[in-house]
């Protein structure tokens, strides 16, 4: 294929409906949390199957709140993945718990359910179980492992995604969101937290504003403009902004057609790819909706012709920019100084980290761009 192409590993889809959504919190003054943030909520509560759906300034602030409102603090423990983005882990920390890692499935990524019961003590106020890269975790097999802890979905990959009929963030006692331009849908920076449970959403809602009784719109709106809210909590500051929310309606509106055309071309990498040995393609189980929120690949070493790291190199030569999958946590600086891990004590999470590629998957790229990263693939020597 003729000509040097420069494919980004992702690029979110935005255009002059997003443009105009922003219209009117600009005309009308009204910029941090307010009436676009509570409809951005109400839709995406109906679309994810949820009572409540409750917006913040990102993901990782999404998941310090589930944990704050569960009142998880010192000499607690939490399970969480040990292959994820670090942030599953820092929220744990923040909260003054211990995270403890369970290693994960070489095949799906996601928590090795197998490996859970080993890891459950009378500490354990919770599991975090990460719908990594937009596959659902098997939540039923962790319910039946784990009954009675509380499982906060890490779906920061999966707006959209499914398991056995329901949506991401339905499945656990609460789910935590991320609209990160690397996601399918974005507000540039975002969150959001789902719940059925009204306590939990309402302690939620209020740590987000500093812990106040009642929110910003509610009391400019009120017919008693003295009144200020009682802060019985010690909450945060971390709300959306209006500017976002209103981002964020017109984008998930777009979601599902979003994800469709994802899935189209996941099969076309999928079949594409099969006879290369050295690749493993990502497989989805039967029942489970992927979000496909990006393209992970796994790179055997003794079958390629190079380092996986090599490998990403000659494809970034040729235009094409890839990632690692994610990162192996208890790897990371601050976990071995500060909570005595060892690269080996997570064999799996360890392999993932050395060996997963994640290649050009998103709303932009058009049919040549993928039969270019095909051919490029195809053609390493």
């Amino acid at each position: 294929m003729a000509g040097k192409r420069n494919i980004p590993i992702s690029v979110p889809s935005t255009g002059d409906e997003e443009w105009q959504s922003l219209r009117e919190p600009l005309t009308t003054g009204w910029l941090t949390q307010g009436p676009k943030v509570a409809a951005f909520e109400k839709t995406f509560a109906v679309r994810h199957s949820v009572k409540h759906a409750i917006a913040t300034s990102n993901c990782t602030t999404a998941l310090h709140l589930i944990l704050s409102a569960l009142d998880i603090g010192p000499g607690d423990e939490v399970l969480v993945p040990a292959f994820t983005w670090v942030a599953t882990a820092n929220v744990v920390v923040y909260c003054g718990a211990k995270p403890i890692f369970v290693d994960v499935d070489r095949h799906t990524y996601n928590i090795d359910v197998a490996q859970v019961a080993a890891k459950i003590s009378p500490r354990t106020k919770a599991i975090i179980p990460v719908h990594l890269f937009g596959l659902c975790a098997d939540m039923d097999a962790l319910a039946k492992v784990a009954p009675g802890i509380p499982l906060v979905e890490d779906a920061a990959c999966c707006a959209g995604g499914g398991y056995k009929g329901r949506p991401a963030g339905s499945m656990g006692l609460t789910g935590a969101f991320s609209f990160h331009p690397r996601k399918s849908i974005t507000t540039g920076e975002g969150g959001m937290i789902t719940t059925n449970d009204d306590n939990l959403a309402e302690i939620a809602g209020s740590l987000r504003n500093h812990g106040a009784s009642i929110s910003e719109e509610q009391r400019h709106h009120g017919p008693r403009p003295y009144i200020l809210p009682e802060f019985n909590l010690l909450g945060f500051n971390y709300r959306m902004t209006d500017l976002q929310g209103a981002v964020g309606q017109v984008q998930l509106g777009k979601l599902d057609s979003f994800i469709e055309e994802r899935q189209r071309w996941a099969d076309f990498y999928s079949y594409e790819l099969k006879n290369i040995s050295w690749i493993r393609c990502p497989k989805v189980p039967e029942g489970y909706r992927h979000a496909w929120q990006a393209y992970v690949c796994y790179v055997d070493p003794e079958k390629a012709p190079k380092s996986r790291n090599e490998i990403m190199e000659a494809l970034l030569a040729k235009g094409i920019s890839t990632r690692p999958g994610t990162h192996a946590v208890h790897m990371l600086g601050y976990y071995k100084q500060h909570h005595g891990l060892k690269s080996e004590d997570f064999p799996g999470a360890f392999d993932c980290d050395q060996h997963t590629m994640a290649i050009p998957l998103h709303n932009r790229m058009s049919p040549e761009d993928y039969a270019y990263v095909v051919e490029t693939l195809k053609e390493l020597r």
